[in-house]
């Protein structure tokens, strides 16, 4: 049978390099890069360990020959520190100066170690406050930022509240002289910034709040109505400079179309005093204004920074990832481009000047936010060393640009994709796809077609396809078809298969070598339900809710509700469970990023029983799928660390899991060593050297070991 494989006859445009939606501005006398080589003297001085978020160390004193002789140097448990809803953890620690540092549950505690011991050295919490209440990223800490400032360590975290704090890193005490006064109880006259402030001054719904007689309330925050704000990903700080990120609720939580701009803001380090902003949806005037029709630009919010940063002090710059505006699975009360949502942007430290930006995926409505931080490392590409970055997406594609210029490495192809059909809303005519390196799984610039379809064994495959030839097959840009439509097909199905915030990167600068965790998933995208109609005046303006239910009672920051929203889910059939394309779950790919070719690729965990024992399949051979969770690693020498990543309900569901950490060989994936771990990991893992000892540290957690989050420490014993 035939399927309808109307994506795959849409052809590339044009090649265009960096012409159209790359803008790069040049310099004279602009420092050169100096080359990003990982951690350096044995610490883990950023989230990402280095500045470039590669995650590598060359530390070597646990290789190949002794990993499996690592022993559990300690244990620490983030739920002395108070509630640990999510049973998990996304900070990862910091190593600096002989301390640890991470922080902890939703009060986002800092927290200084003994790398040692794991013992408590200091904590450090905000005092309670009714926006830290309301903060939809309470449990999303990432960690914190390091800096020497005038001879002292400080440590420096943002909070779910939207305060900036600055703290001695030996003690945990606010600076003195730093900062300003925040009026409220327990805050003190310094050592923190209330960032809501410089964050609306200039914002034309706030301005117009004042003018009505509205005040602001620094216990509260931003009133509902006019937005919320927040932050998940802890400050980077670059040549002296705080560059703090923002945050907003979830894109698929939103119903409503207002809300703040995620300005990104400039800090002095020294003082506190606020230097920059930079307005994420451009004002009159500004590059990237024009991409805002039906003046959305006054009103829409969002386009946050989420995800952690990274910088290159050399350059200059710090390089940050965005996400789309307000209401992500519709458009069209945000017609336009929009930038700078779904944007690479590499901004100056100094004066918060855009240097270059690509804008990876225009116009979102598709939750395909960039969740992972960009990747820096030189590479020798055709015999030229390049300073890179690689940006990896959701979707499954890699990109690749000269973090001085912007300017792509390879060729970018902008091609046509699907149009919506749902009345009133907006879709890019096209969008960008590199043509080098490949995608990390086909399916995603090729679509469901028949070489993706099941085919264990042929009656499968005949029902697969009949199955599919009810539907359009396309690919990434698939938007949601409304609830009622004519089309002679059931609806539109479109597939990716790339990164997320749970599973990051990591790279070998000394190799060049990238390694990327990825599953298949093929769906049929949400239909979108009419909400009869919007009402500015009332923020408590009913939701319908799955079939028509009961309206939600906690709405959504804004007034005006968005014409469309997701309705039904949209998963595909299934055949007795059987999915109807090849499963290609928690995969661990390798890339060699100075010729951009696959190195290796391999599925992470076993087959699950539910497809092996399947009666379907008796007596058929299955290729390795991969199984539940996701693979999450670093890059330690010649070794790749990783383990397989499992959330709190995918424990449950297998109980019997062995729980590992592997050594596997960089160059090839194989599996050189492994030691147990007393829970599932999470999120990520660092490394560092103390007293002429190296540790490795792994985030973990989940009610299956009632272990609600923390970490778990490795060392060779005091005979090696």
């Amino acid at each position: 049978m035939e399927l309808k494989l109307m994506y795959s006859s849409f052809k590339s445009l044009r090649i265009f390099g960096s012409f159209f939606f790359s803008i790069t501005l040049l310099f004279p006398g602009q420092a050169m890069a100096q080359g990003l080589k990982g951690t350096e003297n044995g610490e883990w001085r950023y989230l990402g360990g280095d500045s470039g978020n590669t995650r590598y160390s060359p530390l070597n004193q646990i290789n190949a020959s002794n990993f499996s002789e690592l022993e559990q140097a300690w244990i620490w448990r983030s739920d002395n520190f108070g509630p640990n809803l999510d049973y998990f953890s996304r900070s990862t620690p910091t190593y600096v100066d002989g301390m640890l540092y991470t922080v902890a549950t939703p009060r986002r505690q800092v927290i200084a170690m003994d790398p040692a011991t794991g013992e408590n050295l200091w904590t450090f919490r905000e005092p309670s406050t009714i926006r830290h209440q309301r903060s939809p990223r309470q449990a999303y800490g990432k960690g914190v930022a390091h800096a020497e400032v005038n001879g002292r360590g400080v440590v420096f975290v943002t909070t779910p509240g939207f305060f900036l704090w600055a703290l001695d890193a030996k003690t945990g005490r606010p600076l003195e002289n730093w900062g300003e006064p925040v009026p409220l109880e327990g805050f003190g006259q310094t050592g923190a910034i209330d960032l809501i402030p410089k964050l609306v001054e200039d914002w034309g719904p706030w301005q117009d709040y004042v003018v009505a007689g509205g005040s602001y309330d620094p216990d509260y925050g931003i009133p509902r109505e006019l937005g919320m704000v927040t932050t998940s990903s802890p400050p980077i700080v670059v040549n002296g400079v705080v560059v703090v990120l923002v945050g907003h609720q979830p894109g698929y939580g939103q119903t409503r179309i207002e809300n703040v701009p995620g300005d990104i803001m400039g800090f002095d380090a020294a003082t506190g005093e606020f230097l920059w902003k930079f307005h994420s949806i451009p004002r009159p005037g500004e590059i990237g204004h024009e991409t805002w029709e039906n003046d959305a630009w006054q009103w829409s919010g969002d386009i946050s920074t989420w995800a952690p940063a990274s910088a290159d002090p050399e350059l200059g710059l710090v390089y940050m990832v965005t996400n789309a505006s307000t209401v992500q699975f519709y458009a069209g009360h945000r017609p336009g481009y929009n930038l700078f949502g779904g944007s690479v942007l590499a901004l100056d430290v100094q004066t918060g000047e855009r240097r270059w930006h690509y804008q990876i995926h225009r116009s979102d409505q598709w939750n395909y936010d960039l969740p992972t931080p960009p990747m820096l490392m030189d590479l020798t590409v055709d015999g030229q060393i390049l300073p890179a970055l690689i940006q990896n997406t959701k979707q499954g594609l890699v990109f690749a640009f000269n973090r001085e210029t912007g300017e792509p490495i390879w060729p970018i192809e902008d091609r046509e994709v699907f149009q919506t059909q749902v009345p009133g809303n907006y879709t890019a005519p096209t969008q960008p796809f590199p043509t080098r390196p490949e995608p990390l799984d086909p399916i995603v610039t090729d679509g469901l077609t028949e070489d993706f379809v099941i085919d264990y064994t042929p009656e499968l495959k005949e029902q697969a396809m009949v199955i599919l030839n009810g539907y359009r097959v396309g690919g990434l840009y698939v938007p949601p078809l409304p609830e009622e439509h004519e089309n002679d097909y059931i609806n539109n199905i479109g597939c990716i298969g790339g990164v997320n915030i749970s599973h990051q990167p990591v790279s070998d600068p000394s190799t060049g070598l990238m390694f990327a965790a990825h599953s298949r998933n093929c769906f049929a995208p949400r239909f979108l339900r009419a909400t009869n109609g919007v009402d500015r005046d009332n923020p408590n303006y009913p939701v319908p809710g799955e079939g028509g239910a009961t309206p939600n009672s906690t709405p959504t920051t804004g007034k005006t509700v968005a014409a469309y929203l997701p309705g039904r889910a949209g998963g595909l059939p299934t055949i007795e469970g059987l999915r109807l394309f090849k499963p290609m779950d928690n995969r661990l790919t390798a890339y060699q990023m100075n010729s951009g070719d696959k190195a290796w690729s391999m599925a992470v965990g076993p087959t699950p029983d539910s497809i092996k024992n399947h009666r379907l399949l008796e007596g058929v051979v299955v290729p390795e799928t991969g199984g539940v969770g996701w693979s999450i690693q670093m890059v330690v020498d010649d070794l790749l660390v990783q383990t397989r990543a499992m959330s709190d309900g995918m424990a449950q569901l297998l109980p019997d899991a062995p729980l590992t950490l592997n050594a596997r060989d960089k160059f090839t994936g194989e599996i050189v060593g492994s030691v147990a771990l007393p829970a599932p990991a999470q999120y990520g893992m660092m490394t560092y050297m103390h007293q002429g000892k190296q540790y490795i540290v792994v985030q973990i957690g989940s009610t299956r070991t009632d272990f609600p989050g923390g970490l778990v420490a490795y060392r060779l014993g005091s005979e090696q």
